[in-house]
């Protein structure tokens, strides 16, 4: 028997898409495209609405470690949260061929499926990882409020390093790319939509720790050692738009921030 094509429209949630892979079991369909409410994109394969169901996603997501490995349901998930584009459809292809082979999926790093998420999942936690040492927070009224661009949805990753690191505060980690925030005050976290974060002026002591923070990074600058090249592998331009050390005295972005690339002589 053979497998029907067609494109599932879904809500975009993770619970969503396994909803989606137990319908095209069910239904013997070959998913040729999956669209989000976030997607702009209009396939040409017929499209139908797939209603998330949780004991449905439940059963697909505990199935994946019984069939496979708990690793490679791990990897399944990571992958919903990367930028890859047409995600959904890899992630789709690599669990049927887990389904077919087993245990030994994650060790046939060489196919092309298992290749795939695994290079998506890499550029996702390197991005969360650097992100633990990029993000700069602000103090408004005892709540420490921090922004970030990121290509990933790299916040569930974060969560429990800033959650550790700042149990005693009051935070919030918005992410400007996919309109979410991670909010946090002790005892409780949750990742939350938010479409827009708006703050008012900083307040004078707020204002004097950012001034300090700037004078600290031209100061240890060393004038022999310039080096952009190297400064743009450590720290690449596309994270200085939400760093302290590269914004104004208003605290206004500079993405290039050319003054400050280079130290005074």
């Amino acid at each position: 028997m053979s497998w029907t094509p067609v494109c599932y429209d879904y809500d975009g949630t993770f619970p969503g898409f396994l909803t989606c892979v137990f319908d095209s079991y069910a239904h013997r369909e070959e998913p040729m495209a999956f669209l989000a409410p976030e997607d702009g994109e209009y396939p040409l394969w017929e499209c139908r609405r797939v209603d998330t169901d949780r004991v449905k996603a439940g059963r697909v997501y505990r199935s994946i470690p019984k069939k496979m490995s708990a690793p490679a349901a791990r990897l399944v998930y990571r992958a919903f949260l990367t930028c890859l584009p047409q995600r959904e459809l890899h992630m789709w292809h690599f669990l049927r061929y887990g389904y077919e082979k087993g245990p030994g999926i994650m060790r046939d790093l060489a196919d092309q499926r298992v290749y795939t998420l695994n290079r998506a999942v890499h550029h996702l936690e390197q991005e969360a990882h650097l992100y633990t040492g990029f993000v700069r927070f602000s103090d408004y009224e005892g709540v420490l409020i921090g922004e970030i661009e990121p290509k990933n949805r790299v916040l569930p990753l974060l969560r429990g390093h800033f959650v550790g690191r700042y149990n005693a505060e009051r935070f919030i980690l918005h992410d400007r790319t996919h309109r979410e925030a991670l909010v946090y005050q002790p005892g409780r976290s949750a990742i939350v939509p938010l479409e827009e974060l708006s703050l008012g002026p900083a307040e004078e002591g707020e204002r004097r720790c950012r001034a300090l923070w700037r004078r600290f990074f031209d100061t240890v600058a060393i004038e022999g050692r310039y080096n952009p090249r190297c400064q743009n592998t450590h720290l690449p331009k596309r994270y200085r738009g939400m760093m302290t050390e590269f914004q104004g005295d208003d605290g206004e972005r500079t993405m290039a921030a050319p003054e400050r690339e280079k130290p005074p002589k």
